[in-house]
């Protein structure tokens, strides 16, 4: 086994097999992976996280694509973290998104890795926080996270991106209306992909309504810009770019980039708490303190809420 400090090492370095190695170490729930936050800690802070999400069929991966190359012109490194659908067999991404990035698989200055959500809800993989933290430690100036295919209430992008841009194509349907509940709340930019064809005036147009129609926005606040695209040939990719930079230096003046950043911090920590807890309490199947309280449950002395306090109660004394 690599040491740890040999790894982070080479990852600042750009050596793809130590980000790789790094990464699995995440996804793996590694012994190691104490040390190797603890490590990465100081090196993280510097990337711009940005996050694309919509409904399947939209262009999320041609589009993340075409970012790339935009962001490649600018001399920028950058990360991708495409999530997949898992395999119901092998628990590993399912669709690999990193076939339809081919064009940019010899790039040094490009670093893309398909995880796989393994049945975790909200859009993401359950180790996509981590993973951030690893590209970002690996100097990659700009993040790009590419969720699957979602719909109302999978929109957990919002928590762990600085900028979540909400993709939607014409000819979708009702997508519009069946994504208004979750997903047209949480985008700071939003595109129109495929913009070539028949309905995208009237797409954007009904975005533009919506969008309206919810605001109680003042002064000085953020109003997400809508952009018409042709992913598939670059077209409206630089105003893009252009609508992330100008998102990102309202954030900076506003003090919003280290706040989002620092409510990000605190989930993270929560999750990595109330996952502890919960092992704790795993381990606890057949323990008498777990019998002793449902006993008095059912003989009626205790009630479920009290029991749930005494467990975590003796828990967090250790």
């Amino acid at each position: 086994m690599r040491d740890v400090s040999s790894l982070v090492a080479e990852a600042r370095e750009g050596r793809p097999r130590a980000v790789a190695r790094l990464i699995s170490l995440v996804e793996g729930a590694s012994p190691q992976l104490r040390e190797v936050m603890a490590a990465l800690a100081p090196l993280t802070g510097n990337a711009y996280v940005v996050g694309l999400t919509g409904s399947p069929g939209v262009g999320k991966s041609t589009s993340t694509s075409a970012l790339v190359t935009a962001y490649r012109k600018q001399g920028k490194r950058v990360g991708v973290l495409a999530v997949d659908p898992s395999s119901p067999f092998s628990g590993g991404a399912l669709l690999g998104d990193r076939v339809r990035m081919s064009d940019h698989a010899s790039d040094p200055g490009v670093y893309i890795r398909s995880m796989a959500t393994r049945g975790h809800l909200g859009g993401l993989a359950w180790a996509a926080p981590q993973a951030i933290r690893v590209l970002d430690a690996a100097g990659c100036d700009v993040i790009l996270v590419e969720t699957v295919g979602v719909g109302q209430s999978e929109v957990e992008i919002a928590s762990q991106a600085d900028t979540s841009v909400v993709l939607l194509a014409p000819g979708m349907g009702d997508g519009i209306q069946a994504a208004k509940a979750g997903i047209l709340e949480i985008g700071d930019v939003y595109v129109v992909n495929k913009a070539d064809r028949d309905g995208a005036d009237a797409t954007a147009r009904e975005l533009n309504h919506m969008l309206g129609l919810g605001e109680s926005r003042g002064p000085g606040d953020w109003r997400p810009p809508i952009v018409k695209t042709v992913a598939a040939r670059a077209e409206g990719i630089d105003e893009v770019v252009e609508a992330l930079e100008k998102h990102r230096a309202w954030m900076e003046e506003h003090s919003v980039l280290t706040e989002r950043r620092r409510a990000r911090a605190a989930r993270e920590v929560e999750t990595i708490a109330v996952t502890a807890l919960r092992e704790r309490i795993g381990d606890l199947h057949g323990d008498r303190r777990l019998s002793a309280l449902a006993d008095r449950i059912v003989t009626g002395t205790l009630d479920p809420y009290r029991a749930a306090d005494e467990l975590v109660e003796g828990l967090t004394r250790g």
